[in-house]
């Protein structure tokens, strides 16, 4: 057994660069493997932690006849006394947040030109609502007792020539179907870095949000964000209760768990194509180190060397070959991966209903380095069965010739 390994190690050493190169074309092939892994990990963490800060949280509690398809003002629809509910969930001390918010429709005028917007009625100091506070750019933030301001978001101020202080009309659907008319001033200028967002949505304080939709003391549902994202199911349990409907983030991202579920997909695809490609190389390169030893191998088996032995010879230097690939893949792919997650990859925006972030830090975790580790050296030791196989397979008087 020990002389099939140094037998191995020498014949790749008697063509060095041919084997540096065919180690190089894996190690490329393993690096873009963790970076396409990072990269899907970053797409989908940036599309959970965004809709559920910016839009289902981890839990929300609604009314029983409550549609998320349609903004309803209709008092049966809404959670009555909303305020009081939310302080009661926060006391489980694995909320972090539970907030009323209500949601309206409405347009935006300004001069000529108007806007479908989204409004919503936030406790402006609310833990759950601290992305738009930090993330204002301009002005002001909101205040509980403001009665006349808004924030609007960055690419929505930038459509309209929109500055803090600035007056704009807000056209309101109401609880009676009718329609509400208001200017208000704009407080501030914000940014999630969510595009899909930041386009579409108007902030207002709850209170006033509240008036000018006729619904009173009621609220489209209560928003709950917890310290653990684990603890969903748990405190999803502790909240049950007949009088409401009671929906964690799954239940409410059909589209995000199709996404990932597409995405993990088209990767895998991607995954294929990119160790087929690998290898082709290593198949190549141990198929000629076949033709080039022929008459070694014919003298060989002359002397007594078994078939199985040869074979053995190959199929070690495919593993030799594959170590030093994924070793050096390894490392290509985490320097990749660690040098592109400093500032991140901005792509814009996808055009997508889905609240991701505009920029993707891609990142890989520990199970991803076994996993795709062990794809190269499966890959690599099986593509170099056939070369292996050709070998052990020559028949000692026609390689003595220098033919296969």
């Amino acid at each position: 057994m020990k002389t099939i390994f140094m037998l191995a190690l020498r014949n790749l050493g008697r063509n060095k660069r041919r084997s540096f190169f065919s180690a190089l074309a894996l190690s490329i092939g393993v690096g873009l493997l963790f970076l396409i892994t990072g990269f899907l990990n970053g797409e989908v963490e940036s599309a959970i932690r965004q809709t559920i800060n910016l839009q289902t949280g981890h839990i929300q509690l609604q009314a029983l006849d409550y549609n998320p398809s349609r903004t309803s003002l209709k008092w049966e629809d809404l959670v009555n006394d909303p305020t009081t509910v939310a302080k009661s969930i926060q006391k489980d001390p694995r909320v972090l947040s539970a907030t009323p918010k209500l949601l309206l429709t409405g347009i935006l005028n300004q001069g000529e030109e108007t806007a479908s917007v989204r409004i919503i009625g936030i406790e402006p100091e609310a833990e759950a609502n601290k992305f738009f506070k930090t993330g204002l750019l301009e002005g002001n933030y909101l205040t509980d007792d403001d009665r006349n301001g808004v924030l609007v978001g960055e690419p929505l101020a930038e459509r309209f020539g929109l500055k803090p202080g600035n007056s704009l009309m807000l056209l309101v659907n109401n609880s009676n179907g009718n329609i509400t008319q208001q200017n208000f001033e704009i407080r501030g200028i914000y940014t999630t870095n969510v595009q899909g967002f930041d386009r579409n949505y108007v902030l207002m304080p709850i209170a006033k949000a509240q008036t000018i939709g006729g619904a009173e003391n009621h609220a489209s549902y209560v928003f709950i964000l917890l310290k653990d994202i684990n603890d969903t199911q748990a405190v999803k349990a502790a909240l049950s209760n007949p009088t409401y409907k009671i929906q964690d983030w799954r239940e409410m991202n059909d589209l995000i768990i199709l996404f990932e579920d597409v995405a993990a997909d088209y990767f895998g695809v991607l995954y294929i194509i990119v160790l087929g490609i690998t290898a082709t190389v290593i198949m190549n390169t141990q198929l000629m180190a076949v033709y080039e030893r022929t008459k070694e191998i014919g003298i060989l088996t002359s002397m007594g060397m078994k078939n199985g032995t040869i074979m053995a010879i190959f199929l070690v230097e495919a593993i030799y070959l594959a170590i030093a690939g994924v070793i050096m893949g390894i490392f290509l792919g985490w320097l990749s991966v660690e040098l592109l997650a400093i500032n991140g990859f901005n792509y814009g925006e996808l055009g997508m209903d889905i609240m991701m972030s505009n920029t993707i830090y891609p990142y890989l975790i520990g199970s991803d380095y076994l996993e795709l580790s062990i794809y190269g050296l499966l890959v690599t030791i099986l593509a170099g069965i056939y070369p292996a196989l050709l070998a052990s397979k020559l028949e000692p008087v026609e390689a003595l010739h220098g033919s296969i």
